[in-house]
């Protein structure tokens, strides 16, 4: 059974046939502001001239409130000195607050894809529960839940509750916190309760049980984009977390990641993946931002540079990109006591639904490997979305 939630207003020659209630229709890529809530959502977000927002549009919204972080807004032209040292090297395939990460992810159908593909996971999972508990573990820039959190809003059942937990460190914790009050001035203009809890911890998989502060009734959600691989050479830190994780016994979690294999330990192998990987990667840039680009330059030549010598060039502690395939992500999870979880036809859906907004969408591939969703470009995989649960004993 799948529990689908009232998010947007499809075209009737567009709509899938579903059972005849117009409620049935899954969340989606664009958010069509007819409720007079959402139009005040929408105000307090700072994203206005419109009355058709895109979902894209909305996550603009995190470049405009972080514009401080390069000195303008998107589209502004960036100081040479911040294009060079300056820029903090993060990771381009996540949605973190540096401008040009967003500019890549407004241009760029991938995290799109697997974001909305995911929201639609969780909400699959917690089905009608009046209390929702979503933790998650490298948030980032947090704006991808506004879309969560208008799907609860207009769901018929009453929702009591939505709990967001966000991991920070010492180094985030003020990010994290201006996350938070975006998203509960958000919920609020949409009448949803909500609660943002930050979790500070001097290593985030040094969390403990009790930290999650989990309680009775709460359907828990865990979302990880792109962040395990950041532990895969640090076995005993992701034993600790996916033990910690285990004894909430969430309903779902939901992992986002890197589809290729950069943890070999032979040159020869990493040069090759990083070269088909990246080849990709600055084709799909090639088709969906224009050259001239300031965000794309710095991309190209701060993060992705120094992404593949680290890949290619680093060994030891020192190389931190240590993606793996799916198949390998199986194995770490089978040794938890993990099973997969099938994407249901809705999130199948969802994520069709938002490649079809961008020019490019015939460049992208969507592949279901097993129970997991793969997107790649031209047929090179670059990203995956797979869901899970514990097998409790």
């Amino acid at each position: 059974m799948f529990v689908f939630v009232r998010f947007v207003c499809i075209p009737s020659n567009k709509r899938p046939k579903f059972n005849g209630d117009p409620s049935s229709i899954p969340i989606s890529a664009t958010l069509v502001a007819t409720d007079t809530r959402f139009k005040a959502g929408l105000r307090t977000l700072e994203v206005s001239g419109s009355k058709h927002v895109s979902y894209p549009s909305l996550m603009a919204m995190g470049i405009y409130r972080q514009g401080s972080l390069s000195g303008g807004e998107l589209g502004r032209e960036i100081p040479s000195a911040v294009r060079g040292t300056d820029q903090k090297n993060e990771n381009p395939l996540a949605l973190g607050t540096n401008p040009s990460f967003l500019a890549c992810h407004i241009a760029l159908p991938l995290t799109q894809v697997l974001q909305l593909c995911g929201i639609q996971a969780i909400i699959d999972q917690v089905g009608t529960s009046s209390k929702v508990h979503l933790i998650d573990i490298h948030i980032r820039s947090g704006v991808q839940w506004t879309a969560l959190i208008q799907a609860l809003s207009e769901r018929k059942s009453e929702i009591e509750l939505l709990k967001i937990t966000a991991f920070a460190t010492s180094l985030d914790i003020q990010k994290v916190g201006e996350t938070g009050k975006r998203l509960e001035c958000f919920a609020k203009t949409l009448s949803l309760p909500f609660v943002f809890k930050i979790l500070v911890l001097s290593d985030i998989t040094e969390v403990k049980e009790e930290q999650f502060d989990v309680q009775d009734g709460e359907a828990v959600a865990v979302y990880c984009q792109v962040i395990l691989r950041t532990m895969i050479s640090r076995p005993q830190s992701f034993e600790n977390l996916m033990r910690a994780i285990r004894k909430i016994n969430p309903l779902v979690i939901v992992v986002a990641e890197v589809e290729a294999n950069h943890n070999s330990t032979s040159f020869v192998n990493r040069f090759t993946e990083a070269l088909f990987f990246y080849g990709a990667f600055f084709d799909c840039l090639e088709a969906c931002m224009s050259r001239d680009d300031v965000h794309r330059g710095i991309l190209e030549g701060v993060h992705f540079a120094d992404g593949m010598k680290n890949i290619v060039a680093c060994e030891g502690d020192e190389r931190i990109s240590r993606s793996v395939n799916i198949n390998t992500w199986r194995l770490f999870f089978k040794r938890f006591g993990m099973v997969e979880i099938e994407l249901s036809d809705s999130c199948m859906y969802q994520a069709n639904l938002v490649l079809q907004q961008f020019s490019c969408a015939s460049s992208c591939t969507l592949q279901n490997n097993d129970k997991c969703l793969i997107i790649g470009w031209k047929g090179t995989p670059l990203q995956s979305l797979s869901t899970w649960k514990f097998v409790q004993e």
